[in-house]
């Protein structure tokens, strides 16, 4: 009887400290960059935007190469002449979801990290009113520093009046989604990673739209492989 006791009780300290080990690895794993991320982007799944269309469902691998960082690390990360890939975006942007998943499972393949910023909150917002361009919102300090050493790569930030008339802000923007390569500190090339024939960014993606996007995003990898040897994307 005894014996049957002790046995028991070893038993529970057992499976107690198999419990308390299971517990430990996942509050470990629900801490790190690719577990936030599955959740951040995942979480819209199912949900509407303010249009009124449904997000892109997502399935992120929870063992993902995000690293999450910001815009005043990148700079940081620039000074000091790193190679490294960052993707601009957030989780909203319907353009985003579009391509993140042929971008993790490239970042996977090739091994590499991809470091994340949000810039949905971090940029500078000009509007045009009464034919004069006006700024609502003012960029953030890093943000607007990385403008100025991304700006071989960066597309210009032009707007729209109701009219049509374009006009020119004469300043580049980093838009959402931009996949940026830097190879030893300077922007060596930039892609959206999104098919020309995507028309409607919550529409149906087809395999050519999915290949055009691999292919696009392949020459970021490409490029940190032949450091800054960059293909144009149209060619990769």
């Amino acid at each position: 009887m005894k014996k049957k006791v002790v046995l028991i009780i070893i038993l529970l300290i057992v499976l107690g400290a198999i419990n308390c080990l299971l517990y430990q690895f996942d509050i470990k794993q629900k801490s790190t960059d690719a577990y936030k991320f599955k959740q951040e982007y995942e979480e819209l799944n199912g949900e509407k935007s303010q249009s009124g269309k449904k997000y892109r469902e997502l399935n992120i691998s929870k063992n993902n190469k995000i690293k999450y960082s910001t815009a005043k690390e990148i700079v940081k990360k620039m000074d000091n002449g790193e190679t490294f890939v960052v993707y601009f975006g957030f989780a909203k942007c319907p353009w985003c979801r579009s391509m993140i998943e042929n971008l993790l499972v490239l970042a996977e393949k090739n091994e590499t990290d991809i470091y994340y910023v949000d810039v949905l909150d971090i940029r500078d917002i000009k509007e045009v009113k009464d034919g004069e361009i006006v700024e609502s919102r003012i960029g953030d300090e890093y943000y607007l520093k990385l403008l100025d050493k991304m700006s071989n790569v960066l597309d210009n930030y032009d707007l729209e009046d109701e009219t049509g008339k374009k006009y020119d802000t004469e300043e580049k923007r980093i838009y959402a989604p931009n996949v940026i390569a830097v190879v030893n500190g300077k922007a060596e090339t930039k892609v959206e990673g999104i098919s020309k024939d995507l028309k409607d960014p919550y529409g149906k993606i087809t395999d050519k739209m999915k290949k055009d996007s691999i292919r696009e995003l392949k020459c970021i990898f490409k490029c940190l492989e032949k450091a800054g040897v960059c293909t144009k994307p149209s060619s990769c």
